[in-house]
């Protein structure tokens, strides 16, 4: 089945991929990558079987990291436009995105406006991040293009530091 349906768990639920329209399914196709410890990068649409392997899996006589660096590097290089970043920190450690992409930070504010990283509502917000970015149905090629479209859609998404972007939830 195809990469968005096949994944499941936190951020897959958010995402919600059964109610995505035909159209939303081609935009994720062009524009939405899945970070897969056995395939590498896949297109949301690519076809995948089912299978049981996580970043932290261990294969005898393999390294997932070194087997995943340098080809997601190099895949990554090649996109054009925006690159946001929604993996988690684990699946980053397998293959850095490349300098002029954005990662991107769940976080929750207090009253005095401290920032503090989220970990279990971290994927639910990416998927119903990722969900927006995809019914929307428009590619940003610049990061003030994205922030612009966030703030129309009410969405508390702010510049942090090189390369990080805060979503505030």
């Amino acid at each position: 089945m195809p990469a968005l349906e096949r994944y499941s768990g936190v951020l897959y639920e958010a995402l919600d991929a059964s109610t995505i329209s035909s159209d939303g399914r081609r935009f994720a196709g062009d524009h939405i990558l899945i970070h897969s410890a056995l395939f590498g990068l896949v297109s949301a649409s690519d076809l995948i079987p089912a299978y049981r392997l996580s970043h932290n899996s261990r294969l005898p006589g393999v390294s997932l990291l070194t087997l995943w660096r340098a080809p997601l590097r190099e895949v990554l290089a090649t996109e054009s436009g925006l690159v946001l970043d929604l993996r988690s920190d684990s699946y980053v450690k397998l293959g850095p995105a490349p300098h002029r992409s954005w990662y991107v930070r769940v976080v929750s504010e207090d009253e005095g406006g401290r920032r503090t990283a989220l970990a279990h509502f971290n994927k639910k917000a990416k998927g119903v991040f990722a969900r927006e970015l995809i019914l929307a149905g428009h590619s940003h090629d610049t990061i003030d293009s994205l922030l612009e479209w966030a703030r129309s859609r009410s969405i508390r998404l702010e510049l942090s530091t090189a390369g990080v972007l805060d979503l505030v939830v």
